[in-house]
Formats: C-alpha cells, sequence, structure tokens
C-alpha cells in the first residue's frame, strides 16, 4: 500500500497487523479518487471506518485540508498514527478510537461539517445506510459534500438516501465502491 497521487506520491503506508482489517487496494483507491477527484481545493473529510488511514491521508495528498479518523480498534488506531506521521499529515488529522454511529453523535455536537466521508465498513455489517442518514439528519454534510461507500459487491445501494443521491457505482470483483452527493 502506497500513497497514490498528490503532496505524499509513492509514501508506503503501514498495514494493520492482524486480519481483521482489510485495506483498500491501490487499484480501487486509485478508481475511487478518479471518480471523486481526483484533487481538491481544501475542505474536510470524514473516514469513519479508517483502518490504515489510507483514504484519508489520499484525500489530504490531494489536496483537503483537514482529516478526521475513526477506527474502533486500538491496533487501527495505532496504524493511522504511524501512516499520518510518515506522511506528515498528523497536523492536518484528528483520530479518535471510537465506533462509527458514536463518533457522528460526538461530532454533530462540535457541529463540524464534511466536505467528504468515507464509509467502508467490514463487509459484514450491514450499516452503511443507517450511518448515512444519521450524517444527514445530524446535519454533518457540506452542500456539495461527497460520501463514498466501499462495500460487498453483492450489497446494492442505489436509492437516496435522505437528502443524498446515488451518483455512480462500480465494481472490482467482491468490491463495490457507490458514490452519493449531498443534494
Amino acid at each position: 500500500m502506497r500513497v497514490i497521487s498528490g503532496t505524499a506520491k509513492g509514501r508506503p503506508l503501514k498495514a494493520v497487523p492482524g486480519t481483521g482489517t482489510r485495506p483498500t487496494t491501490d487499484k480501487v483507491k486509485e478508481a475511487i479518487f478518479s471518480m471523486i477527484g481526483p484533487y481538491f481545493d481544501g475542505g474536510q473529510v470524514l473516514d469513519l471506518f479508517a483502518g490504515t488511514g489510507g483514504l484519508s491521508i489520499e484525500a489530504l495528498s490531494r489536496g483537503m485540508d483537514r482529516a478526521v479518523l475513526t477506527d474502533v480498534d486500538k491496533k487501527s488506531v495505532e496504524t493511522i498514527r504511524h501512516n499520518l506521521q510518515v506522511t506528515g499529515f498528523t497536523e492536518q488529522a484528528e483520530i479518535y478510537r471510537n465506533d462509527a454511529a458514536r463518533a457522528i453523535r460526538a461530532l454533530s455536537k462540535r457541529q463540524v461539517r464534511f466536505d467528504m466521508v468515507f464509509l467502508d465498513p467490514p463487509y459484514r455489517l450491514k450499516v452503511l445506510q443507517d450511518l448515512m442518514l444519521q450524517l444527514d439528519e445530524a446535519d454533518m454534510l457540506t452542500n456539495t459534500a461527497i460520501v463514498v461507500l466501499e462495500h460487498d459487491a453483492e450489497d446494492v445501494y442505489s436509492q437516496p438516501i435522505g437528502r443524498l443521491r446515488w451518483t455512480r457505482r462500480a465494481e472490482y470483483g467482491d468490491t463495490a465502491v457507490t458514490i452519493y452527493k449531498y443534494e
């Protein structure tokens, strides 16, 4: 794993030890950013199942200003800290060890709003629709926000979810990426 483009291009990213985390492959990451970017002119990103932090780090490398990364796993949080340090983005990031629903509640109290959200939970968890509704109801998305879902290709998300409208879906083996935009 590595940073594909931007200011930290080519920097290697450490994987989370063990088999509990499924990092986004470079191929899928490159496809995601070709769909939503490829580069950004500032903004805040939220990564609710951050794992290695690879998606948020890629977004920071491509021009996002700040990132909030959450993961419930202690090893993931340690890996995120390491990867932020080696890419030079420590000062632009906040890391929390928390589950996604609780993180949304805590961040909504701070009235934080995001331009981009990554939702890449373990495939066995079927929580994407609920989390998207939570983000919408908590008014945590800017008017131009993009929400990126990475999920099992067997799961289909295509209907509007709250004020989020489906824009695109692509499959890469057993992985699918679905993009929503805020309206």
